[in-house]
């Protein structure tokens, strides 16, 4: 049983705007989720979106909202169960709320892992890795400000990968801006593009076209999320690789998706799966499927960031990496220790747990009212 649940709004600037095909970011609102055990143990979620709901179904004042009218009250009721148990009556009482869920979820899994005195990723099945690669994302949208910024992230160790958010200008001119900054970066340099769904089927056929010529490594979601049919004729017709993102919600959109060979790389979000239980489904799914994977990221702060990091840990293969740098596009820091970025990598923590500590007074001068 579970004697309280309590869901915070946090908003945090970033370093500069995050500029993508469905929104601009200026600030992020991070949604977080604390979850106190009748023995006193205490776990953290977090179910962080992206640009209010231009991204998704949820928003962050919808979390807080179903959290405490819906979620709260049914954990408090629920006695003697575990965590899959738990999950399993709030998945009977409440549909949809992939976000929220993944939160309550993750909450629950940081004290279970606590109980047990393990970190989060072995009750997750067991790491494999105690480290994973972190590229950057480059949204500044201008050419010049991108490649500025990617020299300073490689010269300082801390990102040798790179993605491009495009998607909102004409499909030229967001060629023009990927291949200038491929060029200027080198040939050993990979740059990948997310285009958010904003390309018509014929605009991705001429930007794929173009930025495979230009040694570009990747096309993310370059479609609408349900036009299964385009990202299928686009995965078969080109050689570059076609990563599904948006249109992955779960292990049963994975199915699908890998069913009709509508994708050659996954790009895992736990909060778009539904949880890490749901994450790490979708990551089995693509290694029965032969679909490579990706760590994706809605942009969280440290805690939904390491959280998923300690699910990625557990897959066998990250074939292109991860994106958890959420927390360093932020201006604040709300840890008591900072996350561990080195060496192009991101250091999975040893403690039990998520195995980090929030620093709660810094929570409530940022917390939104």
């Amino acid at each position: 049983m579970y004697k309280s649940v309590e869901t915070l709004l946090v908003e945090i600037p970033t370093i500069r705007p995050h500029k993508m095909a469905v929104a601009t970011m200026q600030t992020q609102t991070l949604v977080l989720v604390k979850i106190t055990a009748e023995d006193g143990l205490t776990g953290w979620g977090e179910a962080t979106t992206i640009g209010g709901l231009g991204y998704g179904e949820e928003s962050p004042e919808s979390v807080k909202t179903n959290i405490e009218t819906y979620f709260a009250p049914l954990l408090k009721s629920l006695k003697g169960l575990n965590v899959a148990q738990t999950m399993q009556a709030i998945k009977r009482n409440i549909n949809g709320n992939r976000f929220a869920k993944c939160a309550v979820q993750t909450a629950l899994l940081d004290i279970q892992a606590k109980r047990l005195g393990q970190p989060l990723s072995e009750v997750l099945g067991g790491r494999l890795q105690n480290s994973i690669p972190v590229l950057w994302v480059l949204a500044s949208g201008d050419t010049g400000k991108d490649i500025a910024e990617a020299q300073k992230m490689i010269a300082a160790q801390r990102h040798n990968i790179f993605k491009l958010k495009i998607g909102s200008r004409a499909v030229e001119a967001d060629v023009e801006h990927v291949l200038a900054i491929k060029q200027a970066l080198g040939k050993d340099i990979s740059i990948r593009v997310d285009v958010n769904r904003a390309w018509s089927e014929l605009e991705a056929v001429k930007g794929i076209s173009l930025l495979q010529n230009g040694g570009v490594d990747l096309i993310e979601q370059p479609c609408a999320i349900d036009n299964i049919d385009a990202m299928e004729r686009l995965t078969r017709k080109f050689d570059i690789a076609i990563m599904a993102d948006e249109s992955l919600m779960g292990p049963h959109s994975a199915y699908h998706l890998a069913k009709r060979n509508a994708a050659s790389v996954f790009a895992v979000k736990i909060a778009q799966s539904g949880g890490l239980i749901e994450g790490c489904e979708v990551g089995k799914i693509a290694k029965l499927a032969g679909i490579d994977l990706y760590g994706g990221t809605m942009l969280e702060g440290p805690v939904g960031t390491i959280a998923s990091a300690h699910a990625f840990s557990t897959f066998e293969s990250l074939a292109y990496g991860t994106e958890l740098f959420g927390p360093l596009l932020l201006t604040e820091e709300i840890l008591k220790t900072p996350l561990q970025y080195r060496n192009f990598e991101l250091a999975v923590p040893q403690q039990a747990g998520l195995g980090i500590e929030l620093d709660e007074d810094k929570l409530d001068n940022l917390r939104r009212s």
